[in-house]
């Protein structure tokens, strides 16, 4: 590793995009991610698709409440 680094040249947000889409890592439990797996193998879907579902709903029965 270099003592100092120049950066006079640098272009700040060169490689952003505005309009980027995120993909959020979630990490759920060992148990938790059994349950996830045994629904999505019952129900023929990817965990993407069934976790998002479940968060819908739950941000949805939050949202009614307040």
């Amino acid at each position: 590793m270099k003592r100092a680094y120049d950066f006079s040249r640098i272009v700040r947000g060169k490689f952003s995009r505005k309009r980027a889409e995120l993909n959020l890592p979630i990490y759920v439990g060992a148990s938790m991610h059994k349950r996830l797996e045994r629904l999505t193998k019952r129900k023929g879907k990817p965990v993407t698709d069934l976790v998002n579902q479940l968060l819908k709903r739950n941000l949805e029965l939050l949202e009614n409440l307040s």
